[in-house]
């Protein structure tokens, strides 16, 4: 049996504009109708594990809660990081939350941004990574590589050992004749940062190697805060950790480390030619997702929204092209590494376009901001059933909300109405108010705002279901 710890961490530059900073790439159903972070949970689910124990930035915490609850897989609180501290604190915060009550499981550490296209040798190379990892052995699984490839770190391995080989070291990312060495001399894998070892084990190394780490995460995690489906940190505590990766704080220094080679389809999506490159595709090479003709037009990804715009094209080859509900981007393939500039210039101008879609996921729900100018803004809302906005108040906008479909159960000011289709009420600069669905399907409505400032930080809560107060 086994602990799958997964890691839901990221910042979401490489794959903009449809990953950003506030909807990261493991949230967004990449390589199929599910997000990767819920393929990652599919992946080992129904093979003897515990509950999966995921990880994640406090910002995306409700988007994680919905997903795992969507797919049955809410069964352990999710821990929260206030802040990034890369994956060593990450993976000790688990070993410490896994060992708290007397057990000692092994743990499956694995990243929610991976495409794995053979689930059955994955779970083989798990199988045998298990017995290793029951023996204390340090496992990590090495990329079986299909080709030189500059962008990823590599594992070289030594001698053999049972069913693995001990790893003889970690070398960075190689040049392309350097890489082309490691690819045919058949001693090299891709580094892939999944592991598999007691979680024991594993405190017990980074105590050796890195005992500021550890000491810092044992006081974080001894001063939790439970908090609805989440386990939150001490922040201060997790803040003083020292920022370090697995590989630098543990797997290098460790002799107990091994490697099991991994041929499974492994992706790990971290640009666009990549998720061409798993995608299924047409005739003519190219990779579809939504509404697209096109006409002489090969080998190209064209990512549109389901709901969203036709995209056309005509005597065209090796492009992206991603069209979202507030930015469409086209680069040649061959150089999609480069967005990270157009992300790097929309953060430097202070763009909303480099953190948030058009459309936002709420704990409650979601709102989409369909128009907007000086002194107004237009946003659809959708409230889930049985959900409820905060008790707010803003200082600079009134608000109009008008439902479209569904009840709406408003509190304005001290009166308490319910509103249904085509009915509307008047939120005034100053007066508290809430809104809820109380029914069954969801809540529908347009709310149109005007004033001064209309921020999102406008808003004073006085009660907040979701511990947002």
């Amino acid at each position: 049996m086994f602990l799958p710890v997964i890691m839901a961490g990221g910042s979401g530059s490489r794959l903009w504009p449809l990953s950003r900073s506030a909807y990261p790439k493991q949230y967004l159903p990449l390589a199929s109708e599910n997000s990767m972070l819920q393929e990652t949970v599919l992946r080992i689910k129904g093979s003897e594990h515990l509950a999966p124990l995921v990880i994640c930035n406090e910002d995306n915490r409700f988007m994680v809660a919905e997903q795992l609850r969507a797919i049955d897989a809410l069964k352990a609180p999710v821990i929260l990081e206030p802040v990034g501290r890369n994956t060593a604190p990450a993976i000790a915060l688990a070993a410490l939350q896994a060992t708290a009550n007397g057990e000692d499981p092994i743990m499956l550490v694995l990243a929610a941004d991976h495409v794995i296209q053979n689930n059955q040798a994955f779970i083989q190379a798990i199988e045998k990574a298990q017995a290793l990892a029951a023996e204390d052995k340090m496992v990590t699984f090495g990329i079986v590589p299909t080709h030189a490839e500059t962008g990823y770190g590599y594992i070289k391995r030594g001698s053999e050992v049972e069913t693995a080989y001990k790893v003889d070291s970690f070398v960075e990312k190689p040049d392309l004749a350097t890489a082309t060495e490691y690819l045919n001399s058949g001693e090299y894998y891709w580094n892939s940062g999944m592991f598999m070892f007691k979680a024991s084990r594993y405190l017990a190394e980074l105590n050796k190697f890195q005992p500021e780490i550890l000491a810092a995460c044992k006081t974080a995690i001894g001063n939790t805060a439970s908090d609805l489906d989440f386990v939150r940190v001490d922040k201060a505590a997790f803040e003083a950790c020292p920022d370090d990766s697995i590989d630098y704080a543990v797997m290098e220094k460790t002799d107990a480390a091994v490697v099991v080679p991994l041929d499974a389809g492994w992706n790990d999506v971290g640009s666009w030619s990549a998720l061409w490159e798993v995608n299924n595709k047409d005739d003519n090479g190219n990779a579809v997702r939504g509404d697209f003709i096109g006409e002489n037009t090969k080998n190209c990804l064209v990512y549109g929204s389901v709901e969203g715009r036709m995209v056309a094209t005509v005597g065209v080859e090796d492009l992206v092209i991603v069209d979202t509900k507030d930015a469409v981007m086209v680069a040649a393939k061959d150089k999609v590494q480069d967005v990270k500039n157009i992300v790097n210039q929309l953060k430097a101008e202070g763009r909303s376009e480099f953190k948030f879609h058009r459309e936002v996921y709420r704990p409650w729900g979601k709102y989409d901001s369909i128009d907007n100018g000086a002194r107004y803004q237009v946003k659809r809302i959708t409230v889930k059933p049985g959900a409820k906005l905060s008790v707010q108040m803003h200082h600079h906008r009134a608000e109009h909300w008008i439902v479209v479909s569904g009840t709406a159960k408003v509190t304005n000011g001290d009166k308490e109405i319910l509103l249904t289709e085509n009915q509307s009420t008047y939120i005034p600069v100053g007066v508290i108010h809430a809104l809820e669905n109380p029914g069954k399907v969801p809540l529908e409505l347009i709310e149109v705002q005007s004033g001064s400032y209309l921020g999102e930080d406008d808003i004073v809560r006085f009660e907040d279901r979701y511990g947002r107060v």
